[in-house]
Parts: C-alpha cells; sequence; structure tokens
C-alpha cells in the first residue's frame, strides 16, 4: 500500500460520496479475509491496519502459548518462544507481524473481490438511508424504460419502480420524459434499495401544492383533507392559521396560476379546492360543489348524512357514476346519501327557486338546468348557445333575460301568457336595445298562441 492508494480512495469518497473511512475499513477486512483464506487462520487471530495518511499496511497475526501445540496457525509451543524471552509463560498471545508477500496472487485477488463487493453494499446502504428519509415526498426522474406495463423511471443514484396500480389512466409514459412522482415505499433486496413510485397516490397532489404554494410549505395553509380519483378529479380542503390568510385564494393563485401549475403537472386532472369548516355539515355543503345543497342532516353518530338537493341539480350533486359525492363523502369522511328535495319534503319544488338574483334576474349559467325542455319554446331551444355566450362574456341577466323571453304580441291574449308558459322566468325590468332575432321572437309567439288555442 501507498499514497497512491490512498488518494485513488480519496477520489473514491468524492465519487461515490462514500466516507473514506468506510473503505479503509472494507479493504482491512479484505486484507483479513485473504490472508486467512491462505494460512487457514482462525478470523479473530488476524487484524489488518492501514496508515490513513501513507496507505502502509500491516498484518498481525496472533498465537497463543501452548504447553504443546495442536493447532499451528493459532498456537505456538512455550518451549519455542522461552528461545527469545524467558519471561513467557502458557497463556501469553504473541503477535507476529506478516509481511504482504504472504497473502499470494489468488489471495491478492480476493481481497479486491471483497473490496468491490463491500464498496458495492455501503453504496447500496447509502443509497437505501437517502431514499427512506424521503418515502412520503416527491422526486423528479426520468423514465427509462416500460416493460410488462411496469414503468422503471431514472432517479440518479438508483431505479425506481412503478407498478400498474400505481399509475393513472389515460397518462402516457414514454421513454426520456420525466415527470414527478410520490415515494411510497423504500425497500431492501439483494440487487439493492427498491424505491416504489406512484403517480396515483393523492400525497402526490399535497406535495404538488406545498411545492407551487409557499403558504402552504411554511404551515400557513394547511391542507385539512384531500379526496382523489387518479385522472379525473380531486377534492381538497384547506383552512389557514392567520385570518388574514384566504386559504382557498392562496391556493389558487393570481389568475390560477398556481392551481394551474398542478393541473398541468396533472395532465388536466379537476382540482376542486374548498375551505374546511369545523362545521362539519358546511364542509359536506361545500365538499357538494359544483351543486348547491338545500339543507345537511347529520345523523347523531355523525357518520351519516343526508344532502337535500334541488330536484334539476340532482344529477349534479351525485356526479358521473356517482364521483361527486364519493368524493365529498372521502374529504368529510361521512357517508353521504343524496336526496331531492321533492323527494325529500314530498312536495314538487318550484322550478325556478333560486334562480333569480336579489334584483329578480335570472342567472343565465342556470337558466338551462332550471327550465325542463318541455318547457322551452323553440327559441328557447335555440338560445341556449346565447345563454353559454352570454355567461363566459359576463352579460347582464337582463340582457340575458330579453334574449330568452321575447316580448309577446301586445294582441296576444293573457291566457297563456309567456310567464305562464316559460314556468315563471322573471322578464321585467328588461333593457331596451337587446338583439335577438325576429325568428325567434316570431317563434316564440307562435308557439305560445298555439298553446293559447289549446
Amino acid at each position: 500500500m501507498n499514497k497512491e492508494f490512498i488518494q485513488a480512495l480519496d477520489d473514491l469518497e468524492k465519487e461515490k460520496g462514500i466516507p473514506k473511512e468506510k473503505l479503509l475499513e472494507a479493504v482491512e477486512k479484505a486484507l483479513v479475509s485473504a490472508y486467512r483464506g491462505r494460512n487457514k487462520s482462525p478470523d479473530e487471530n488476524v487484524r489488518a491496519e492501514i496508515d490513513p495518511e501513507t496507505g502502509e499496511i500491516e498484518i498481525h497475526h496472533r498465537k497463543y502459548v501452548v504447553e504443546e501445540v495442536t493447532d499451528p496457525n493459532a498456537e505456538v509451543a512455550l518451549e519455542e518462544m522461552l528461545q527469545y524471552d524467558p519471561d513467557y509463560v502458557i497463556g501469553d498471545v504473541v503477535d507476529y507481524n506478516m509481511p504482504l508477500d504472504s497473502l499470494g496472487r489468488i489471495a491478492a485477488q480476493t481481497a479486491k473481490q471483497v473490496v468491490v463487493q463491500t464498496v458495492r453494499e455501503i453504496e447500496r446502504g447509502m443509497v437505501y438511508d437517502e431514499f427512506i428519509g424521503r418515502q412520503g415526498e416527491l422526486v423528479n426522474g426520468t423514465i427509462q424504460r416500460v416493460s410488462n406495463e411496469t414503468v422503471f423511471v431514472n432517479l440518479g443514484r438508483t431505479e425506481g419502480i412503478m407498478s400498474p396500480g400505481e399509475q393513472v389512466r389515460g397518462e402516457r409514459y414514454t421513454v426520456n420524459s420525466r415527470l414527478k412522482f410520490y415515494i411510497m415505499d423504500v425497500r431492501k433486496s439483494q440487487k439493492g434499495p427498491q424505491v416504489f413510485l406512484s403517480r396515483s397516490h393523492p400525497g402526490l397532489v399535497k406535495r404538488l401544492f406545498e411545492l407551487e404554494v409557499p403558504e402552504v410549505q411554511d404551515g400557513i395553509v394547511e391542507i385539512e383533507s384531500l379526496a382523489r380519483e387518479a385522472g379525473s378529479r380531486t377534492k381538497m380542503a384547506v383552512s389557514a392559521s392567520d385570518e388574514s390568510v384566504d386559504p382557498v385564494g392562496a391556493c389558487v393563485g393570481n389568475r390560477g396560476i398556481r392551481v394551474q401549475a398542478v393541473v398541468d403537472e396533472l395532465f388536466g386532472e379537476k382540482i376542486d379546492i374548498i375551505a374546511w369548516s369545523d362545521v362539519t355539515e358546511d364542509n359536506i355543503s361545500s365538499a357538494l360543489s359544483p351543486a348547491k345543497a338545500e339543507k345537511i342532516v347529520l345523523e347523531a353518530d355523525e357518520k351519516t348524512a343526508t344532502a337535500i338537493v334541488p330536484d334539476y341539480q340532482l344529477s349534479l350533486a351525485i356526479g358521473k357514476e356517482g364521483q361527486n359525492v364519493r368524493l365529498a363523502a372521502k374529504l368529510c369522511g361521512v357517508k353521504i346519501d343524496i336526496k331531492s328535495h321533492s323527494a325529500y319534503f314530498g312536495d314538487p319544488q318550484p322550478i325556478l327557486t333560486g334562480v333569480l338574483d336579489e334584483e329578480g334576474y335570472l342567472n343565465p349559467a342556470d337558466f338551462i338546468d332550471y327550465v325542463p325542455a318541455n318547457k322551452r319554446s323553440d327559441a328557447n331551444e335555440d338560445a341556449e348557445d346565447v345563454v353559454a355566450e352570454a355567461t363566459e362574456a359576463d352579460v347582464s341577466p337582463e340582457i340575458v333575460n330579453e334574449a330568452l323571453v321575447p316580448e309577446a304580441d301586445e294582441s296576444e291574449t293573457d291566457e297563456y301568457s309567456q310567464d305562464e308558459y316559460l314556468s315563471g322566468v322573471h322578464a321585467d325590468g328588461k333593457t331596451s336595445g337587446t338583439e335577438i332575432s325576429d325568428a325567434d321572437a316570431v317563434s316564440a309567439n307562435e308557439e305560445i298562441g298555439t298553446k293559447n288555442e289549446e
């Protein structure tokens, strides 16, 4: 051993991040193993020492002084030792300093293999220690290969594994694409540490918001609950420790820039953010958004609740294939039963309950949902586009009213008025100058006339 060897260990420490002391310890163990293999000496009788500065090595072979030798590799005769020192007695220990050439060529090769294996094990152990401490965190990775629907991800110092069950339906995992992953579990194996990743875990959404929202990272805004159906929709409830901070606004960001960054990383997955409340009923009502619950009835065990919604919003509250109510139940930790107004109270609900604002104008965004198709004239059916465009353009409700409810001919009888025909749609307070085609107005009035004649 020499200084060149020590320099090589220093370079290995910088490259692999393995402490030099551990490398020296590995080499010493390898030398002991090589010497013992050649000289058939018990392991506990041999030790090696390497000077960390000069690289000088010493191999010490310890033997015990006995009356009669039965194992030459571990014992030495008292008679022999008395020739060197008359003070030796039975039971004394003699420490021999053995030359390096006593290792032999084969033993040296064995030492080299032990060093390589030990270095590999140390490196694996360091990788395991690094990732076991990051369990439940985000990690950036590059997709390396896809085999039998299992995705293998290059994490730099090791390889991550994403099983089919942790993938998101609809996401495409192409080689060399770079994504963020959630570290689910880290396990030791014969091939080294195995890092199991996920793209479908709810924790991925939480960590992404911590990354994008400083208030969440600092603990000012806390994610109280989160329910996710990966690839489709996530509902998240947040609260703030500082009353001056709007938790929902902080997560959404200016013009939605923060939440949009999370949505982009999740390839368009929809995210609903609500304000958390200490009142369970309020949480359930908010969680059912975009549906608006009229009443929440919480059972005594506080594990079951009934949400009463307007008849026209029953399907909206339940959601496609029950997704909306299912996510709301997960978010609040309460089993939710959805019932319509008429089913719960036993009487029909007025079609326009809640559709008019405080000034008596209809809400263009809700008009189509509130008025059944068999109550609309041809003009109103054509006006669905008007409603959509008006909503996007933020047109005032009275303008939309004018477009949806054309003026009736003054000569028409009051037997079947437009207000009756449209089931009470409020048309007062209309402004002039509203653009509506004559054809639409005539169509509506002709249908009203037909109804009156009948």
